[in-house]
């Protein structure tokens, strides 16, 4: 999967993607993981898009909830396959 900078990955497992997009709208979220973001104790899917400053850590210890793009389970964090959290995001 594509990383950008300053990205912090812990106890993560990312399952990456089955194609690379050469182009990207200006307006799109790129695929794989944006600048400054932060994942802990995260399942990312395949072709999963991450914007640029999200925030998943469940800071809050959430045992089971639903967002736009991702949903927690057991305290985890998934990111499901082709989903999308937009920027700014933070659990």
């Amino acid at each position: 999967t594509h990383i950008e900078s300053g990205t912090r990955i812990t106890r993560s497992i990312l399952l990456g993607a089955d194609y690379y997009e050469a182009e990207v709208a200006a307006t799109a979220t790129p695929l794989g993981i944006g600048r400054d973001v932060v994942l802990d104790r995260v399942i990312v899917d395949k072709n999963a898009r991450i914007a640029d400053g999200v925030r998943l850590v469940n800071e809050a210890g959430v045992s089971h909830a639903d967002g736009e793009g991702y949903y927690i389970r057991n305290g985890i964090i998934i990111v499901p396959k082709g989903a999308e959290v937009k920027a700014d995001v933070t659990v």
